[in-house]
């Protein structure tokens, strides 16, 4: 027999699916919910994490559960002289930056190469489909290279066009890791995503024709949000031709 919380998550779904609950609908509050169903809050709640899970159902902090409208994946395309953190055929999503300086330490300082206290260029970047978070991208570049006012003259926080790279020049190489792996609380909270759904966790390093790293990049997917997509060109090829 099916466990209480899993009925009702049922006939939410239900409802959900036929249409009697549309997309974006504010669900009735979890009180609310529970006292219909004759449960408790905690049941409830159980059966809204099982909705939630499956991406029928978004709790926003302070509003309350929404059905969630259904998102098209966007692509991250990976690979050589690559910089954007989203396709710039993306049109239909905005990119929120929040630039600071910080302090290089621990993690940051091994990407980079470089010592501990040194200062970085940090972007926080959250790209959005209307109010629906798709992507979260932290992007460090050693201060000296940040480009001319983006820190000292721009607002703190600005909307950019769907792309957003931090470097103007291509780099002599790009590597990326790629894993899968539960959300941090923060990259929950912030993609609106469950702590047990898995996310796309990109780390991507440029260096120069030198060797020497002009930015680290930290990008975080929801894993039913994106299509990563990797091309490799052969660089004996590529020489040949400019020979």
């Amino acid at each position: 027999m099916s466990s209480r919380h899993h009925v009702i998550a049922d006939d939410l779904r239900h409802q959900i699916t036929t249409g009697r609950i549309k997309p974006g609908e504010r669900l009735p509050s979890e009180a609310g919910l529970a006292d219909r169903y004759k449960v408790s809050t905690v049941t409830l709640r159980s059966a809204l994490a099982v909705l939630q899970g499956e991406g029928l159902v978004e709790k926003i902090h302070g509003k309350g559960n929404f059905v969630r409208r259904p998102l098209r994946k966007i692509v991250y395309v990976g690979g050589w002289g690559t910089l954007d953190p989203w396709t710039a055929a993306e049109a239909a999503l905005h990119v929120t930056v929040r630039s600071t300086t910080v302090q290089a330490h621990g993690h940051l300082s091994t990407l980079l190469k470089v010592p501990t206290g040194s200062p970085l260029a940090e972007f926080v970047c959250i790209s959005y489909e209307g109010e629906s978070p798709h992507g979260l991208a932290r992007i460090y570049a050693p201060r000296n290279l940040a480009p001319a006012g983006v820190l000292d003259d721009e607002p703190p926080c600005r909307e950019e066009a769907a792309g957003f790279a931090v470097l103007s020049a291509s780099p002599a190489a790009v590597r990326e890791t790629v894993c899968a792996r539960p959300p941090t609380p923060d990259e929950a909270s912030t993609l609106r995503t469950t702590s047990t759904a898995p996310v796309l966790a990109i780390t991507r390093v440029a260096t120069d024709p030198t060797g020497r790293v002009v930015e680290a990049a930290l990008l975080v997917f929801p894993g039913d949000r994106v299509d990563a997509v990797f091309t490799t060109n052969h660089m004996t090829d590529e020489r040949q031709a400019q020979a």
